[in-house]
């Protein structure tokens, strides 16, 4: 018999937003089996998740990859849930799209499969439209998330990409700062309560948006200038043209205050009244 909440199986557990989810299952009193991709030539240090609180008695690590959906049974075996996830996009290898679009349909499918088969999987909580209907047919309570931009603090090693896209101007990346213009953001502690709030209402269904709202540049501009009048803001037009933060045109200050302007914003604009904002899509 499970003590605690019970046992749920997180996928992608190196990446930013499941390393949230799985700090706070343990946090809150789940168990968990938390999936990886291990390479031999390329060991993962994982000593952020091992050290976590409750991990020695409550954390099982296994080894699973996108690409061989069968390698998820073994951690969803026993679970009463599944968080997945896991993503197959590596930012850093240019795939053609149809081959990462196929990978990751056909990893969620066998991810269900192998949860159906568990026979104690009670609901899963994925990223992908596609497995709702799946769901339906088999009688296996799916229910999906929809994320934006996700902001705010990490606990894995590796810088989150949607991180550093809301700091690209101080990186001076005009390319990728250019996304930010006008963004859907959600603070990352948000997204982890979504979750487990999903996970633990099971008369939810459906597909559910996490971020209410969107977020600019000139709002968050402006947030630092009433905040702290003390400081020489900079408008929008010079933040567009700064090179980067290298180049001395920022102080440090101001780039922290940034930081600070984009977190608050996530938070106010994606919760209401201390509960978590969940829109049907």
């Amino acid at each position: 018999m499970e003590e605690g909440k019970g046992r749920v199986c997180v996928t992608g557990a190196t990446g930013f937003v499941a390393s949230s989810i799985i700090k706070t299952l343990l946090e809150d009193g789940y168990s968990v089996n938390a999936t990886v991709r291990f390479h031999p030539e390329n060991k993962k240090d994982l000593d952020f998740l091992s050290n976590l609180p409750a991990a020695s008695q409550k954390l099982q690590i296994f080894n699973a990859d996108l690409s061989s959906p069968e390698s998820f049974s073994a951690a969803i075996e026993g679970c009463v849930g599944d968080f997945h996830v896991a993503t197959p996009v590596d930012l850093e290898v240019r795939e053609p799209k149809e081959v990462v679009t196929k990978r990751s349909i056909d990893g969620a499918m066998g991810i269900l499969r192998a949860s159906l088969n568990s026979n104690t999987v009670k609901r899963l909580a994925l990223t992908e439209k596609a497995v709702l209907e799946f769901g339906e047919e088999n009688g296996l309570d799916v229910v999906t998330v929809v994320l934006p931009c996700v902001v705010g603090p990490f606990i894995c090693p590796k810088l989150p990409h949607s991180v550093a896209l809301t700091l690209a101007f101080l990186f001076g990346d005009n390319y990728q700062h250019g996304l930010l213009f006008r963004t859907p953001l959600v603070h990352v502690d948000d997204v982890t309560n979504a979750y487990i709030f999903l996970l633990e209402h099971p008369n939810l269904k459906g597909r559910y948006n996490v971020s209410s709202s969107v977020v600019t540049i000139e709002e968050i501009r402006q947030l630092l200038s009433v905040k702290y009048p003390e400081y020489q803001i900079p408008n929008i037009d010079f933040i567009v043209i700064c090179p980067s933060v290298k180049g001395g045109c920022l102080c440090n200050k101001i780039c922290n205050l940034y930081i600070e302007a984009v977190i608050y914003l996530s938070r106010s604009k994606s919760y209401n009244n201390q509960h978590v904002v969940l829109e049907r899509n």
